[in-house]
């Protein structure tokens, strides 16, 4: 890929005498959606946590625009992950006190936003989100697809150059699945960041450019599709 936003080259990372990852080449681009699949145990979220920065690969090395983020300090890629990386997981992870449009804002805050500039920010993302009227429910209040929602729009809030999605379908039923993957994928694509998301549901992984499936700490298998 030319001018990749994020890169992993050459990824190595062992647990004792276990091997996750092997020597693993994958690269993302701006608006480009990338769905990493594979067995329990394969290497897929080790993949995705080497990406992130949350773990540092034994060899090889992760590229975001360039800069070798695995080199950095901790401080540092700490400072980066806030800044220009978004999550979502399984569980959403909202704090239970906080509203809606507080959790959206977290990130702002925890950046140095003033509380009311960084809510007024969060606030833009629910109507495009579907999530008008729901600025004030705390996390209890939400149905599981309306927290997805919310912790997309908290990925969303700093704007980043990519987003991280670790299952984030896996708590929920066929239909809202559906709804959240394709909001997921065109939001992140309308905003001009990268996605790379981990999944074990075939279909939610469908609605991305491109699928690898990793096994053995291998890429075993690769899919792209054409997406209008």
């Amino acid at each position: 890929m030319t001018n990749p936003v994020l890169a992993g080259l050459g990824l190595v990372k062992k647990y004792g005498s276990t091997v996750a990852l092997d020597g693993v080449d994958v690269s993302v681009g701006a608006r480009d959606s990338l769905a990493i699949m594979g067995p329990s145990g394969s290497g897929k979220s080790t993949l995705l946590h080497s990406l992130a920065g949350i773990v540092r690969p034994d060899s090889g090395t992760v590229l975001l625009r360039g800069e070798a983020i695995d080199k950095l300090s901790e401080e540092r890629l700490s400072a980066l992950r806030r800044k220009r990386f978004g999550f979502v997981f399984q569980f959403g992870q909202l704090l239970p006190e906080l509203p809606a449009e507080e959790n959206v804002a977290l990130p702002l805050m925890l950046e140095g936003v003033p509380r009311r500039q960084a809510v007024e920010r969060a606030r833009r993302w629910f109507a495009p989100l579907g999530l008008d009227g729901l600025e004030h429910r705390r996390p209890g209040q939400l149905s599981g697809g309306q927290a997805q929602r919310v912790a997309i729009a908290r990925a969303l809030a700093v704007e980043p150059d990519v987003v991280f999605a670790d299952e984030p379908t896996g708590a929920l039923d066929q239909t809202t699945s559906t709804e959240v993957v394709r909001l997921l994928t065109s939001v992140t694509r309308e905003q001009g960041a990268a996605l790379v998301m981990v999944t074990h549901d075939a279909d939610v992984a469908a609605h991305c450019d491109r699928v690898l499936q990793v096994r053995d700490g291998r890429i075993s298998n690769y899919t792209q599709f054409t997406v209008a």
